[in-house]
């Protein structure tokens, strides 16, 4: 049974950071990307990260590009997402995704529970 656990949003001002943690069970998680993506209040869901099944390339939106980071451990079995510079536009529910052919035909794809992020004064 695939099962995500996200942790670390929260309420903070503009200007700060959070970090937010998706731990994953259930399939073999160095076999997927991961991606971070989130839905604001009224809005379509929007991609903000991607990494690669083992790490070594990365991709952001332009609205985060610079100012959040995505990482992995595969040990762990966990994506994370640090966001600096946190503005209230960044508001939104982020979701954990994975998306991998980890036996070379089918294309899966599971979602997180999401975790909501709150950039406000």
């Amino acid at each position: 049974q695939v099962q995500f656990v996200e942790s670390g949003g929260g309420l903070v001002q503009p200007g700060g950071s959070l970090r937010l943690s998706c731990a994953a069970s259930g399939f073999t998680f160095s076999r997927y990307a991961m991606s971070w993506y989130r839905q604001a209040p009224g809005k379509e869901r929007e991609l903000a990260a991607t990494i690669t099944s083992g790490g070594g390339s990365t991709n952001y939106a332009d609205s985060v590009k610079g100012r959040f980071t995505i990482s992995r451990d595969n040990a762990k079995n966990t994506v994370y997402l640090q966001m600096n510079s946190l503005k209230p536009e960044d508001t939104a529910v982020y979701y954990c995704n994975a998306v991998g052919r980890p036996d070379g035909l089918g294309l899966y794809e599971y979602w997180g529970q999401g975790t909501q992020v709150t950039v406000s004064s």
